[in-house]
């Protein structure tokens, strides 16, 4: 078992490996799907058009470009912790306006470079997984959104249904590292993806550490099948 430090070095140097392959193997892997969970994800914050906006654990910056792309508006801090990730993500933006309203930052999802009360809204997608205290992070997000603001959580979650489930638990753990291994050259990466997964939080205990940093209003939309979540929060 790593320490909340260890775990935090190696999700760096693994997303540091996989960065040039990342939104491809994402693609893949999901189907595709991934883009119809990002638009549901960010479709959430469409009371707030304008304003600043937080990508947290931004990764390649795929949630950031459409967060510009549904509110032409709209300013995104992109915070991610791997450089390397952040500039694979910066070489595939399009070149236009919406590459202007997108500003990476590299920086820890557990002490966020932002002044209190900052931002509308705070999307996380897929990166909750990966902090070493997640609540440290949870308390970080309240501190940083402004009253009324909203935080998103979009992660994987565990299905219920006894006919997905041995499904989704084969190829999460059986064909989904040995491709994307391949692929990107690193089998040990894939691997931690459906470790952490297996790990990680119920959504109640994952709802209950939100309400805990002080978040209200806090809900939870299971999406395809409950492969993913999206987990709502409103301070």
């Amino acid at each position: 078992m790593k320490t909340a430090d260890e775990k935090k070095i190696f999700v760096k140097e693994k997303f540091s490996s996989i960065s040039h392959k990342y939104d491809f193997l994402n693609s893949v892997l999901s189907f595709q799907i991934d883009r119809y969970w990002r638009w549901i994800t960010t479709r959430e914050l469409k009371i707030f058009p304008e304003g600043a906006v937080l990508d947290l654990c931004a990764g390649t910056l795929p949630l950031s470009l459409e967060l510009t792309r549904q509110a032409p508006k709209r300013q995104v801090v992109a915070i991610d912790f791997c450089e390397d990730m952040l500039r694979a993500g910066l070489k595939t933006l399009p070149n236009d306006k919406r590459r202007q309203r997108i500003s990476p930052v590299c920086g820890d999802g557990e002490k966020i470079p932002a002044r209190d009360k900052s931002f509308w809204g705070i999307t996380v997608a897929f990166g909750v997984r990966n902090l070493g205290r997640t609540q440290d992070g949870l308390n970080e997000m309240y501190r940083v959104l402004k009253p009324q603001g909203k935080l998103l959580i979009l992660e994987f979650s565990r299905p219920r249904n006894p006919i997905v489930k041995p499904i989704y638990g084969f190829y999460l753990n059986k064909v989904l590292p040995k491709v994307a291994g391949l692929v990107s050259g690193d089998k040990e990466a894939y691997e931690y993806l459906a470790s952490s997964i297996a790990q990680f939080y119920e959504p109640e205990e994952l709802m209950g550490m939100m309400r805990k940093a002080g978040f209200s209003h806090v809900s939870r939309r299971p999406l395809t099948f409950g492969v993913v979540s999206v987990y709502i929060g409103v301070k």
